[in-house]
């Protein structure tokens, strides 16, 4: 079973070669080299890096990469609302600093049931001797805790603090378009290793879940890029299920 999804997975890669790299970094390149760059010179930053690269679990498709692709995403997404917030550029360093150590913890229980939730609590204790004043740690520990789909969220104590929020959920929810079927999706498959019918009669469930998620986006941002992200996953799956119905008729 595993080679049937390997060589899926190679069709899906196919098809989203075809597909340009998503327009958010293109138009807002420069807010993402800021974001990498504090991602890779900041000794903070670095320093959670490090935790999470020795403590984060691999797989189920929210492992190392996938924190780092969130981590600069909602760095980037900081900076660009900090802006219309009218943040100062002091300021505004240090909250894409909080939104980074946000994002490389967000998915630290990722196989817990209550991931968020545990997750922050989790965050909290990590953070808890770093140099953070205590509404910023309370900043990043909401975030985590809000930054899942489909759930009920806890408000934040300040516009400064949800924004935090709001960047982290979305820039998760930015890999719900084309790497959720290049990348996501068959970790997770490869973690669970379901039956091949399962899979397909869970399919239209996962694509049901991309819609739903295309209209949840927070930012000014995230809801101007988020839902192209979205379509073009969105777009990636169909193809990929007709190409699946096709090839696999035999075991569906």
């Amino acid at each position: 079973m595993e080679t049937i999804y390997a060589n899926i997975q190679k069709v899906a890669q196919r098809i989203a070669s075809g597909f340009p790299s998503p327009d958010f970094y293109r138009d807002h390149h420069s807010a993402v080299q800021y974001s990498f760059k504090v991602f890779e010179t900041d000794p903070i930053v670095e320093k959670v890096h490090r935790f999470v690269a020795t403590h984060l679990e691999d797989d189920f498709g929210h492992g190392l990469d996938h924190a780092a692709k969130v981590t600069i995403d909602a760095g980037a997404l900081m900076f660009i609302e900090s802006g219309f917030a009218g943040y100062e550029d002091s300021f505004c360093r240090q909250r894409v600093l909080i939104v980074q150590c946000a994002g490389l913890l967000h998915d630290i229980k990722r196989k817990r049931k209550n991931h968020s939730v545990e997750g922050a609590a989790f965050a909290r204790e990590v953070l808890k001797d770093y140099p953070f004043m205590p509404e910023e740690l309370d900043d990043i520990c909401t975030a985590i805790r809000n930054h899942e789909a489909f759930r009920s969220t806890v408000e934040s104590k300040t516009s400064d603090g949800k924004l935090v929020s709001d960047c982290l959920y979305d820039a998760d929810k930015f890999r719900w378009g084309p790497d959720n079927f290049t990348s996501t999706l068959w970790e997770m498959v490869s973690y669970l290793n379901p039956p091949f019918s399962e899979f397909i009669a869970q399919y239209p469930k996962g694509m049901e879940s991309l819609y739903r998620i295309r209209d949840s986006f927070r930012t000014t941002t995230g809801k101007k890029y988020g839902p192209r992200f979205i379509d073009t996953g969105i777009t990636i799956g169909k193809e990929l299920l007709e190409i699946i119905k096709s090839d696999y008729a035999h075991l569906i």
